[in-house]
């Protein structure tokens, strides 16, 4: 089985505004809608889909948790929000209630910093129960100094109890940094990189997953900002075993995820 742990879609009504607010430099590979997403599936060959949702605001995070929560678990595996202008318990129980396996994190988009009290009190609620993706590194022009690896790093230390997953390798635009900072620790670290982890060397590539360990790498894209098939490809010509390979693309989440 093949998962992509890192895609976003949103209600019809609202995912070209959603997709128009995305990072200018990068192409889309969709519109953002369970349809296209539906459809670069099928001829990608990905089973299933992680879609995550982020609320930029407390009044949305409900609104969000409830639309994840709506997509069919058969082809996807939704991921809501939590914020910090929430209580941890109010956080909690929009998951619960919307039938949630874990939270999206983006320190950017929401305007918090990885070492925010107020998320810490959340990620200590949801730890043991909830896995959590979160963002790490820059976006745009930002270099994201309020989600940089090195805060990363300290999450991990801080709750060994949490299934956190690290998007871009624990470091967009920040990979020798992430490198030094992150490699090694007990964290699953997803493959994204927008727009195509073929940018990056393979050689380096390599050597970082295999540093890290082929078992706690997940196949990530970040749809519609990346096309699904090229990151299975890149994935596949790195040359790991077929056991790793398979692992890397879907084995390591579904164990994580209690698929």
């Amino acid at each position: 089985m093949i998962i992509d742990g890192h895609t976003h879609v949103y209600p019809d009504a609202v995912a070209r505004k959603a997709i128009a607010g995305s990072p200018a430099d990068l192409k889309r590979f969709g519109d953002g809608t369970v349809a296209s997403l539906t459809e670069v599936m099928a001829a990608s060959g990905v089973d299933r889909s992680v879609c995550l949702g982020i609320a930029n605001t407390p009044d949305r995070v409900d609104n969000a948790n409830r639309f994840a929560g709506s997509l069919d678990p058969d082809r996807f595996i939704g991921f809501g929000s939590v914020h910090p202008g929430l209580s941890p318990e109010e956080n909690v129980a929009s998951l619960r209630a919307h039938g949630l396996r874990g939270a999206k994190v983006h320190p950017m988009f929401q305007q918090l910093t990885l070492d925010d009290p107020r998320l810490l009190a959340t990620l200590d609620a949801m730890s043991g129960e909830f896995a959590v993706i979160v963002h790490v590194g820059g976006a745009g022009d930002d270099p994201g100094d309020r989600c940089s690896p090195a805060m990363l790093a300290d999450l991990v230390r801080e709750f060994p109890r949490l299934d956190l997953i690290a998007c871009h390798f624990g470091g967009y635009k920040r990979f020798e940094e992430a490198a030094e900072v992150v490699i090694g620790l007990p964290v699953h670290l997803d493959t994204s990189w927008p727009p195509s982890l073929a940018t990056l060397d393979p050689g380096r590539v390599r050597e970082i997953i295999g540093k890290h360990g082929p078992e706690r790498i997940c196949f990530a894209s970040d749809w519609p900002m990346a096309d699904p098939a090229a990151e299975i490809a890149t994935i596949r010509e790195l040359g790991f075993s077929d056991d790793d390979t398979d692992a890397i693309l879907g084995g390591n989440l579904a164990r994580l995820l209690k698929l």
